[in-house]
């Protein structure tokens, strides 16, 4: 690619990082908490699009990096987004149902302000699924309506 240096600059670093701490009340009454993070690449050509991941090696430079990819992808592809990602530091498969809900709705709550149709439209990725989106948008509907 033959991009001009101020072309590289622009893309070289997130245009936006979102980094939370939250608890959750597990099954047994503790509270235990978790770290999730959520990278806005570039909104140059309209809202961000990614995954949200749930696995205990998520890392922000991981969301940084992937979130840069997806900005590619949809460039390249012509589509009018821009990449994000996100992602929660927890092995899913040792939570029960109720934690997995309460940690996303938690999540979902922490991050709401950042997400949107017109902001950023989460999906699902490597330990997350249908019925994780579903709690998500549930979750954000009723803080943002």
């Amino acid at each position: 690619m033959n991009l001009d240096h101020d072309m590289l600059e622009l893309l070289r670093l997130p245009q936006r990082e979102l980094i939370v701490h939250f608890p959750v009340v597990m099954d047994d009454r503790s509270i235990r908490m978790f770290t999730g993070f959520r990278v806005h690449h570039n909104t140059t050509l309209g809202p961000t699009k990614g995954g949200i991941r749930y696995h205990p090696d998520v890392t922000l430079d991981e969301c940084r990096a992937l979130a840069m990819w997806m900005s590619w992808k949809c460039a390249l592809m012509n589509l009018p987004y821009g990449g994000a990602k996100g992602g929660v530091i927890v092995d899913p498969k040792l939570l029960s149902q109720d934690e997995l809900r309460g940690l996303t709705r938690r999540y979902t709550s922490e991050i709401s302000l950042f997400i949107g149709p017109e902001k950023d439209i989460p999906a699902p990725d490597v330990g997350t699924n249908a019925q994780i989106m579903a709690w998500m948008m549930d979750t954000y509907s009723m803080h943002r309506g």
